[in-house]
């Protein structure tokens, strides 16, 4: 999708980064933006001798993002290179990573290209038993994700270097900074901010069951999964992983139902506080698709409205909130 948070890069800028990376020697034979992202940019570059790699800039430091964007990249990156040393869960390797701003005014890195085809292209001409199996996968992967443990809760890269007494505190203080973008961004809510926080109070402690940070990618969407000859591949993007509640994965959200999934995960998550705190994650996923259309600046209307729509309903689930608007 188009967003204001991509760079463009000339031919010139992308092969002076292959040179830093790969050598003055090594030219470039092709290159092609890939589209499917909504955040950095991405190329598919071709090297002499036929070997890929796929390059991808993060947003220059003066566009505007949301809070919890910054340095999103330097986690990418980090936590690729943590999932790859555990050995137990498929993703590309890391070529290099530069943050220096000194070749181009962005953070951008180098990496595998992937083979095979993200699940969320291919997964309607497949048979239910594939996506069945597929998603079998998935969870089995995700519960692999989830098991390696952390020391703090918060985003992987943090930023104002405080640790957390808990989940409660460390998940609260991620809606206040979505709520701060919200303001400050104009954005235009189903219901006011004020009236969101005051609703929310009363579920809140059910957070306080979370008491070991877990390794969360949170962005394991279908569009992240790549699968070649009906398995799993590889699992990419990891800017938006984070020490916290296993509960906050996609996989979890309203948005999917898979059964297989489950099985694969090897555990249902319906207890009653469960239950509250899927909720929760629920809400806080849906109010950041409604945010990020301010910043990024989305033309397209249908997603904008969808959105919108969508927070709306999840609103609903919470007594009272819907009721007082902007």
């Amino acid at each position: 999708m188009e967003s204001f948070t991509k760079v463009k890069l000339t031919d010139f800028q992308l092969s002076a980064l292959v040179a830093g990376t790969f050598g003055t020697e090594t030219a470039i034979t092709g290159s092609t933006e890939l589209t499917g992202g909504f955040f950095n940019t991405a190329y598919d570059i071709e090297l002499r001798g036929g070997r890929h790699a796929i390059l991808k800039v993060a947003p220059a430091a003066e566009t505007e993002t949301l809070s919890y964007e910054k340095d999103i990249m330097r986690a990418e990156v980090e936590a690729l290179r943590l999932v790859q040393a555990s050995g137990t869960v498929p993703v590309p390797d890391v070529y290099s990573f530069d943050e220096s701003c000194r070749m181009i005014p962005c953070p951008y890195f180098f990496m595998e290209k992937v083979e095979g085809q993200p699940y969320s292209e291919v997964k309607d001409s497949l048979s239910e038993e594939q996506r069945a199996s597929i998603e079998y996968e998935v969870g089995r992967y995700q519960r692999l994700i989830n098991e390696i443990k952390g020391d703090r809760f918060g985003l992987f890269v943090q930023h104002d270097g405080k640790t957390s007494t808990g989940w409660r505190e460390t998940f609260t203080a991620m809606m206040d900074s979505v709520f701060a973008d919200a303001r400050r961004l104009q954005v235009v809510l189903p219901a006011s901010v004020d009236s969101i926080k005051r609703s929310l109070e009363k579920y809140l402690p059910a957070l306080d069951e979370v008491t070991e940070p877990r390794l969360v990618h949170w962005d394991l969407w279908n569009g992240n999964i790549f699968v070649k000859d009906g398995i799993v591949v590889s699992i990419i993007d990891w800017e938006r992983a984070m020490w916290g509640d296993v509960l906050l994965e996609y996989y979890f959200r309203h948005f999917e139902n898979s059964q297989a999934f489950f099985e694969g995960y090897g555990a249902r998550m319906d207890s009653p506080n469960e239950k509250l705190r899927l909720k929760l994650y629920d809400l806080y996923l849906d109010l950041i698709l409604v945010v990020e259309c301010y910043s990024r600046l989305y033309k397209d209307e249908n997603h904008v409205r969808w959105a919108f729509d969508n927070l709306t309903e999840t609103l609903k689930s919470f007594d009272g909130i819907i009721e007082t608007t902007v």
